[in-house]
């Protein structure tokens, strides 16, 4: 966890909404000099602010509507920090809550030391990254599809299907394969859905592949090295990470990528572990699915997994490869250099 230490003469908390704000300035000494509810918009926030303009830092949770606050300051050069939502969670809980203590909790964060900071990802590059984002979103749904009609199959006690419906031209496979027209009718609506996705992923993808700004190309083509990280995934952890020296060692890298879980421990007893919803969960399944594609046509990965099996289990088999995989990414993008497969199964 880092905290934002930096001294100014004003410190303003600012509990965000989508089309409201709660903007609380306080000065050096505490005293609350500004606390009102406005349009979240920048010209009120230009307006409430220019009193304290000189030596002002602007601080907000966390949340969705974040962008147009972190894009105002960065074009009126004031300083902004974005605060790590779950813990700001921990830290300022309270018997009562509303927008007007909120606002003046972050700032009194601010303003002792103790604000949790969260990065501030570059403007140039978000969209880029909300759309690959959006891409796995669709994907995941396009995934539960699938799984319906296998479920459906098996809801009947039908013989298996045999082949992945994946691919197009298997998905004739399960049409007029229910007795019950009802039934029929929900499969042959997953298949239209299925369908549909893959054209609109289709389009997605050429456009990402073709419009994003690979800031790093030399990553990117390093990246592609790994066997299992194609295009879209090397796509994924680049924007992602955006710049891997912001992470000073392996272990934050590699705790930021959700891979390992920490220990909650008191007074020398272990309550089990915590923390597993901190960390970037995008960032998590890139390295889960590329474990699995890793796996594919690799007879000398598969025999490192199944030595982890025997030892750990088949799933936890697996979160060790995907840790590795972090890893070996960090390292392949810090030191610039291409996966090397023997180094990477002798280890």
């Amino acid at each position: 966890m880092r905290f934002y230490t930096t001294q100014h003469s004003y410190y303003c908390g600012i509990d965000l909404h989508a089309r409201t704000m709660y903007v609380c300035i306080l000065d050096s000494t505490g005293q609350v000099v500004l606390h009102k509810n406005m349009k979240a918009n920048p010209k009120a926030l230009a307006t409430a602010i220019k009193p304290f303009q000189d030596d002002l830092i602007i601080a907000v949770e966390c949340m969705f509507a974040w962008y147009w606050v972190a894009d105002f300051c960065e074009d009126n050069n004031i300083p902004f920090v974005l605060g790590h939502a779950l813990y700001m969670k921990a830290i300022h809980g309270g018997k009562a809550k509303n927008d007007k203590i909120d606002s003046y909790k972050i700032a009194s964060l601010l303003r002792g030391g103790t604000f949790p900071m969260a990065y501030v990802y570059p403007r140039g590059m978000r969209s880029t990254r909300d759309l690959l984002r959006r891409r796995n979103h669709l994907m995941r749904k396009r995934a539960e599809l699938l799984a319906h009609i296998h479920n459906t199959n098996s809801q009947y006690n039908l013989p298996e299907i045999g082949k992945n419906l994946r691919y197009k031209r298997n998905r004739s496979l399960v049409e007029d394969r229910f007795d019950d027209q009802s039934v029929q009718k929900s499969v042959d609506l997953d298949v239209e859905l299925i369908n549909f996705y893959d054209e609109k992923l289709s389009s997605i993808e050429w456009y990402i592949k073709k419009h994003a700004k690979i800031h790093d190309y030399h990553s990117y083509v390093l990246l592609k090295s790994f066997p299992g990280i194609g295009a879209i995934i090397s796509l994924v952890i680049l924007y992602e990470i955006d710049d891997i020296n912001r992470f000073p060692r392996v272990q934050d890298f590699a705790s930021y990528a959700r891979l390992v879980k920490c220990k909650a421990e008191s007074a020398g007893k272990s309550y089990g572990t915590s923390g597993a919803k901190i960390g970037n969960a995008h960032l998590k399944w890139a390295f889960s699915e590329a474990a699995v594609l890793f796996l594919r046509c690799n007879p000398k990965g598969k025999a490192y997994v199944e030595k982890l099996a025997k030892r750990h289990g088949k799933g936890k088999a697996l979160s060790i490869l995907a840790h590795k995989i972090g890893r070996a990414v960090y390292f392949i993008l810090k030191r610039k250099e291409p996966f090397n497969s023997e180094l990477f199964l002798a280890a």
